[in-house]
C-alpha cells in the first residue's frame, strides 16, 4: 500500500517536471523554434484554435519562422493572432505565408526572461511539495487506520522526502539549463 502511494507521488513528481519543460519551450530564447508558438491562439471559424493546428510551421533559419496556413483565407486572422499575443512578434505576410522574423534580445529582455522562468520553476516546486504533503496524509492516514505500521509509515515518509529533494534538484536542473539558454548570445 505504501508502496503504491510513493509511486503515484513520484509518477505525479515527473509529470511537473515536464510540465515545466513544456513551459519552458514557450519562453522565447533568441533563436526560433516551432514552439513558440504553442500558446497561440487562432479564431478559426469562431473557435479559438491552436496555431499548429490551422497551419505548417516550419524555421527554415535559425531567427526566422515560416507559417503557412492550411487554408489560406487564415492568413489574416493568423497575423491578428500573433499581433494579439505577448510574445512580442511581428509577421509579415506576402498572401501565402506569413514569415516572423525573431530579434535579438537585449540584456534587459533577457533578465526580464529568466525572471519569468525563476517564477515558473518556483511555482513548480510548490506543487512538488503539495504532493509531498499529499503522500505524507495518505501515509499518516493508513498509521491512522492501523493498515500499516509505525516504523512502515516513517520509512514511507523519508523516502517521500528524498522523492521531494530529487525533484526539486532536478527541477532546478531546467532552469539553469534554460537560464543558459536564454543568457547565450
Amino acid at each position: 500500500m505504501i508502496k503504491l502511494i510513493l509511486d503515484e507521488t513520484e509518477a505525479k513528481m515527473q509529470k511537473v517536471v515536464e510540465i515545466l519543460r513544456k513551459d519552458f519551450a514557450s519562453v522565447r530564447a533568441g533563436r526560433a523554434t516551432p514552439a513558440l508558438l504553442d500558446k497561440v491562439a487562432v479564431d478559426y471559424y469562431g473557435t479559438p484554435t491552436p496555431i499548429n493546428q490551422t497551419a505548417n510551421i516550419s524555421c527554415p533559419e535559425p531567427r526566422l519562422i515560416l507559417i503557412q496556413p492550411w487554408d489560406k483565407t487564415m492568413i489574416s486572422a493568423i497575423e491578428k493572432a500573433l499581433l494579439k499575443s505577448d510574445l512580442g512578434l511581428n509577421p509579415n505576410s506576402d498572401g501565402q505565408v506569413l514569415r516572423i522574423a525573431i530579434p535579438q534580445l537585449t540584456e534587459d529582455r533577457r533578465k526580464e526572461l529568466v525572471k519569468i522562468c525563476a517564477k515558473k520553476t518556483e511555482e513548480a516546486k510548490v506543487v512538488v511539495r503539495n504532493l509531498r504533503r499529499d503522500s505524507n496524509d495518505e501515509l499518516k492516514a493508513l498509521e491512522k487506520s492501523k493498515e500499516v505500521s509505525e516504523d512502515d509509515v516513517k520509512r514511507g515518509l523519508e523516502t517521500t522526502q528524498k522523492l521531494t529533494d530529487k525533484y526539486i534538484q532536478k527541477l532546478d536542473e531546467v532552469f539553469a539549463q534554460k537560464e543558459k539558454e536564454i543568457m547565450e548570445v
